[in-house]
């Protein structure tokens, strides 16, 4: 595989595997054909959000505002604070009203559950497509 067709690794964060899955099943593969096919990294806890992120193999990072203990928004806050060059980070609010608690966290959008697969993915479309040149 050549470089501009390597998957790009989105890690999805919540505690509700049912969540991660919305996630997932929201983007498909390939959400856009000018886009290198997803490669999903699921994960449940925050230590483990940290681990990967510190691996400096990550795409972008689909948070859950709503994960307990662990909330998206705080974790994505850290993530901007800790990590130079942080990949974009989407944040899952628990609803739209929540969007201006996304600004304070620093990630470069939010979306909000429940999760509208149209939204989510134009919003990924948008956000990968300023970080990776066009494959096509």
């Amino acid at each position: 595989m050549s470089e501009t067709t390597k998957p790009l690794q989105v890690l999805v964060y919540s505690d509700d595997v049912n969540t991660r899955q919305q996630v997932i099943l929201a983007l498909g593969r390939r959400p856009h054909p000018d886009l290198p096919e997803l490669e999903y990294v699921e994960v449940a806890t925050e230590p483990v959000v940290i681990q990967n992120m510190d691996s400096g193999r990550m795409d972008l990072v689909i948070l859950d505002g709503e994960a307990v203990p662990a909330g998206g928004m705080g974790i994505a806050k850290q993530l901007k604070d800790e990590i130079y060059q942080c990949p974009p980070v989407i944040v899952l609010t628990g609803r739209p009203q929540d969007a201006w608690l996304a600004t304070w966290s620093r990630a470069e959008a939010a979306v909000p559950h429940p999760i509208d697969p149209i939204q989510l993915a134009e919003t990924v479309i948008a956000l990968l497509r300023a970080r990776v040149p066009a494959t096509a």
